[in-house]
This record gives structure tokens, C-alpha cells and sequence, in this order.
């Protein structure tokens, strides 16, 4: 088998007493089952729940870590068939894990995510428990209750690294959708195969939204792309991948607390990228080049038809600024250094369509399909602690979580611009576990 990991070397794995969580003689409410207890929970099997086991590991802090389904779950079963990586596999790292292979500039597969998370979790030797799902957690005296499909545990800290992007958001407006249009979302996406025959509206332009229209436009179908906000970006700029520039320019450098509107940041798209061998540029100019026609963000349904915004023009022109503002940034940090980079470049406007339509009749038979790339949303109806906000997202502060002895891990701009990518979980892991190191000591 190929070898293209370096295993991990900065902590030791978990030795063997701590794989197994302490289990006490009391019983559960129902008087049926013992309740276990260890030092920490983690609730996900993914690259933020293993980076945290790493370094609960290296400070010997009993844990287990809850796993719904599989290790790398999501990746295994919530990801279309041809998707990949944006960031390249130089970029491919965990703590004391990282990418070897002969090709860095490419990009992973989503088998190849598989067995790269897969692999971390077996070398340090992580105390996953796969097949158990968590019910509940409730707030204790002493820490924490959490309930799961295979048993009890108490515990005294609780890491929430189950993702924020575990439900797809859908619109309200799509119960109004004709019974004859079916509906997707990326979580059932597989392939264009999979679709009936006939045109796929696609709403979202961002990374999942721009990489379908093009997948669908190249196996011959009709496709119409509904463009709301979006984050554009080149592929390469100056002869590097974009991502090269915004590690190495400092940008992804930027704590938490030192973003001017953090909750925006926060609920920022996906730049429209695509990692393919090769490294293109997936925008609009490019989609329309191909054929998608566009139209503006979708805003209701009536009477069957889909009724869209207008104002592309400003949409378009505000992502155009916000990019040669990046590309700026870039610019001034490489003058004067000595960096392998080709001269500054710029790139043409996005194209505004000579006509967009407003609506679209979806009863006429044109559109068989839609997809749904509007986004995700966490899920959290497992929580019975006061942490949630109006909207659905965990209150926390940098990862730490309101209310003591709670965290969580691998959330966007958890701590720093880069926490939205799997690189950039290692110093976000590092100091939650910190923090709660800390926690336990205050109260040992």
C-alpha cells in the first residue's frame, strides 16, 4: 500500500489503561445500567475529535471518544463521489501527522481523507467508540451527564467536536416547490447519474454550489446557478496556490479576538475553489464559459415559480473588490521579500449576464431537479445545556464553551482564520486543551 502520511511523533499515543474509561459500581436512574466515568469526553471521531484525544493523550488525561458511526464519518458518507480537498496536500496535517507523499500540490480524495484521518486515529491508538450515538448531555454537580445508544458516562469535561456542518439548510420556502421537481441536498448528492433527466437548478454559488453546476454542465444537462453572496478567489495566484498566500502572507494568522466582526467571519462562504490536478479556477466566469446560466439569489416561490432577486451586478462587483483587496495584501506583504513568486497579476471582472431572468416557472418541466448548496447548520439537539443562541450556534469563546468545563473544537474561526481547515485544528486543539487542563487542576 502507498505511504503518503509521517506519523505522528510530537505526543505519545494513548497508552492502554486509558483507552477504556473507568467504570464505577452506581447505577443509572433506571437502576439497570452501570454508569461509567472518566475524566473527558469527546463527542466525534473526526479530525477535531482525534486532534483533541492527541493532546489529552500527551497530558494523560482519561477520555473516550464518541463516535455516531465510523472514523472521519462525515467524509465517508456525506461527500459527493468526485469531490477533493481545496487545500493541497502540503497543507494535509495533523499534530505529529502530516502528508509524504510525492505529489504535494494535489489534492486529497475523499477516500484518500478517509484513510489519512483513518490512519491518525490508529497510530495513536485514539479511544474512539464507533457505533455509539449521544442522546444527551446534561449539566451535573461535578461536570457532566452524557447518555448514548450503548450506555451512560460521567464525566467532569465535555469537547463538542461534532462539526457545524452536520444538517443541510434548506429554505422554507422549498415546501412551496412543485411535487414534480426533486430535491437534493449535498448530503444526498452522489453523482449527475443519480438525477432524472432534464435541467438541475443549483442555489449556492459558493465551493460546494460552483463544483456541482460544473460537474452537471459536464455531463450535458442544462444547468441554472442561483448566485447569492459568494467569496471569489483564484486557484493560483503569481504562479502559487491562493492557499500558499494566505499561510505564508499571515492572513489565516488572525486570532479570534482580533476579528473586526467575528459572528460574520464566522458565517462567511466557502470561496469558490475546486482542488483538481490541474488547479484550475472554478468562478463564475469560468461556469459561464461553460454554458450555466445565471441568476440571482432566490428569494420566494409563487404560484410554482421561483422568483429571483436582481442586483447581480452589485453582487458580482463586491466579491470583485473583496478579491483584489486579498490579492493586495498578498501583493504588499511578498515586496521586498525574496519569495519564488511570479510578477502581480489581476483578473478580468466577473461577466454580468446581458440578461437574467427573475423567475422561473417550475412547473413548465425545464428544471427536474434542484440542489440545495445553500449551506450547513450544526445540530445540537443532544444538548440539554442553556449554550445555544437564537440561531442554532454554541456560544464560546474561542472554543470554551459557556459553561465550565465545556469545549468545542473544529467550528469556523474557532480561534484563528485557518480553524475552518483541517490544518489548522493542531494550535486550535493545543489550547482548549489547555484551557481545560486547566479547568480540572482549578478544581482538583
Amino acid at each position: 500500500m502507498k505511504r503518503w502520511w509521517r506519523s505522528p511523533r510530537s505526543a505519545p499515543p494513548c497508552s492502554t489503561p486509558s483507552r477504556t474509561p473507568r467504570t464505577s459500581a452506581s447505577k443509572s436512574p433506571e437502576g439497570d445500567r452501570a454508569i461509567e466515568r472518566t475524566t473527558a469526553v469527546v463527542i466525534g471521531a473526526g479530525h477535531a475529535g482525534l486532534a483533541a484525544s492527541h493532546f489529552l493523550c500527551g497530558r494523560s488525561i482519561d477520555h473516550v471518544v464518541l463516535e455516531r458511526g465510523e472514523v472521519a464519518n462525515s467524509w465517508r458518507r456525506e461527500r459527493w463521489d468526485s469531490l477533493r480537498l481545496l487545500t493541497p496536500n502540503w497543507l494535509s496535517r495533523l499534530p505529529g501527522h502530516e502528508y509524504a507523499g510525492s505529489d504535494p500540490d494535489d489534492y486529497m480524495t475523499m477516500g484518500e481523507v478517509v484513510e489519512f484521518v483513518e490512519r491518525y486515529a490508529t497510530v495513536t491508538r485514539a479511544p474512539v467508540q464507533t457505533g455509539t450515538n449521544v442522546t444527551s448531555v446534561r449539566r451535573t454537580d461535578d461536570g457532566y451527564h452524557v447518555t448514548t445508544s450503548r450506555g451512560e458516562i460521567s464525566c467532569r469535561t465535555v469537547v463538542i467536536a461534532s462539526g457545524a456542518c452536520n444538517q443541510p439548510s434548506v429554505p422554507q420556502f422549498a415546501d412551496a416547490v412543485p411535487a414534480s421537481v426533486r430535491q437534493v441536498t449535498p448530503f444526498d448528492y452522489r453523482g449527475p447519474g443519480q438525477l432524472p433527466d432534464g435541467g438541475v437548478l443549483v442555489v449556492g454559488a459558493s465551493a460546494t454550489g460552483v463544483q456541482l453546476a460544473a460537474e452537471l454542465r459536464r455531463s450535458g444537462r442544462p444547468v441554472t446557478l442561483s448566485v447569492g453572496e459568494h467569496v471569489r478567489l483564484p486557484r493560483l495566484y503569481r504562479g502559487r496556490d491562493v492557499l500558499w498566500w494566505m499561510d505564508a502572507s499571515g492572513v489565516w494568522d488572525q486570532r479570534h479576538d482580533e476579528v473586526e466582526d467575528l459572528t460574520r467571519a464566522r458565517r462567511l462562504p466557502s470561496p469558490q475553489l475546486v482542488g483538481t490536478p490541474e488547479r484550475s479556477t472554478l468562478d463564475l466566469n469560468a461556469l459561464t464559459a461553460m454554458g450555466v446560466e445565471l441568476v440571482g439569489r432566490w428569494a420566494a416561490v409563487r404560484d410554482g415559480c421561483a422568483l429571483f432577486s436582481g442586483g447581480l451586478r452589485n453582487v458580482f462587483s463586491l466579491a470583485d473588490l473583496k478579491m483584489r483587496r486579498l490579492l493586495d495584501t498578498f501583493d504588499a506583504w511578498a515586496a521586498g521579500r525574496d519569495a519564488d513568486v511570479d510578477p502581480p497579476e489581476r483578473f478580468a471582472p466577473t461577466q454580468v449576464p446581458e440578461k437574467s431572468r427573475w423567475q422561473l416557472d417550475l412547473r413548465s418541466g425545464e428544471i427536474r431537479t434542484i440542489i440545495w448548496a445553500t449551506g450547513y447548520r450544526p445540530d445540537y439537539r443532544w444538548l440539554h445545556v442553556p449554550v445555544i443562541d437564537p440561531k442554532g450556534h454554541l456560544r464560546h469563546e474561542g472554543g470554551t464553551v459557556d459553561s465550565p468545563g465545556l469545549y468545542a473544537l473544529g467550528l469556523p474561526v474557532l480561534r484563528r482564520r485557518r480553524s475552518t481547515f483541517i490544518h489548522g485544528i493542531e494550535d486550535d486543539a493545543h489550547e482548549v486543551i489547555t484551557h481545560l487542563t486547566q479547568h480540572l487542576a482549578a478544581k482538583s
